[in-house]
């Protein structure tokens, strides 16, 4: 995992695999009552993807945490498609974060929210309350068979999993860009997602293309999200800016996702500091 947190002291440029951060390392927390957000990385991600969203809710007053799921990383798939282990393992991060960090002490328990890309995503709907009818997938696949998760599913093989409740009480809101599996919630599935979301789509997303993703929860959430639609964005233009030689890491023609970053971090921050005060 990675924990962020407000620190005094001067900064110093890192690398943290193929991204990079100005941080204080290993300094001591500084404040007290401070929100906690969780985020929770897409398949085949890492902790560090969206660090540039955690160093700036850091420096806004939040206590930021970033889970590698177990099985579903960037060097291990093996469980990319145990979906019910995502919401665990962020349930996991959320009691670890409150009762075992050593600075625990700082976090108001109260005031929690969760940011998720694509299959994190999907995790942190699932942990608001969301439950996915995983029926839906044979059918979407068979009309569908050349996305990205139809592809997933056949480097699998083997039977989707049972789905348990996954809700997280403790989650009060939630930001999603680009959730991986949005077909499969419908509106019956998303009715108990009554908490606030604030919810992204990549205009030019390949990978989960529109409308079946993030529209599709737009669509059947009980109450509209706060939804931002970015021209010209691929799918992984949420990702922090890198510079590594990896699809990741390039964006399409004329898309700046340094200046994108800028945008979409404070607007993370206003959210989380408007449904967490």
């Amino acid at each position: 995992m990675g924990i962020w947190y407000p620190a005094a002291g001067t900064p110093v440029h890192q690398r943290l695999g193929i991204y990079e951060q100005d941080v204080v390392p290993d300094a001591p927390p500084a404040g007290h009552g401070l929100p906690l957000v969780v985020i929770s990385h897409g398949h085949g991600g890492a902790f560090s993807g969206h660090l540039d969203t955690a160093v700036a809710l850091a420096r806004a007053g939040f206590v930021v945490a970033a889970l590698t799921h177990p099985g579903d990383n960037w060097r291990d798939d093996s469980r990319a498609l145990h979906m019910e282990e995502r919401p665990k393992a962020l349930g996991g991060l959320i009691t670890y974060m409150l009762a075992t960090w050593p600075g625990h002490a700082i976090i108001d328990p109260a005031r929690i929210g969760a940011f998720g890309f694509s299959s994190g995503g999907f995790t942190v709907l699932a942990a608001a309350g969301a439950r996915p009818d995983l029926s839906r997938v044979g059918t979407h696949c068979a009309r569908y068979p050349q996305y990205y998760d139809c592809r997933l599913i056949r480097d699998h093989p083997g039977p989707l999993p049972t789905w348990s409740d996954s809700h997280d009480p403790r989650i009060r809101a939630i930001a999603v860009a680009a959730p991986a599996l949005g077909y499969a919630f419908g509106k019956e599935g998303l009715r108990d997602v009554t908490i606030p979301v604030q919810l992204w789509r990549a205009d030019d997303d390949h990978i989960l293309p529109a409308p079946l993703y993030a529209d599709a929860v737009r669509a059947d959430l009980p109450r509209p999200p706060e939804f931002h639609g970015v021209p010209g964005a691929g799918h992984f233009d949420f990702l922090a800016p890198c510079a590594a030689p990896t699809p990741i890491c390039r964006s399409g023609p004329g898309f700046d996702r340094a200046a994108f970053h800028r945008d979409f971090d404070g607007r993370i921050v206003a959210f989380f500091d408007r449904a967490l005060r």
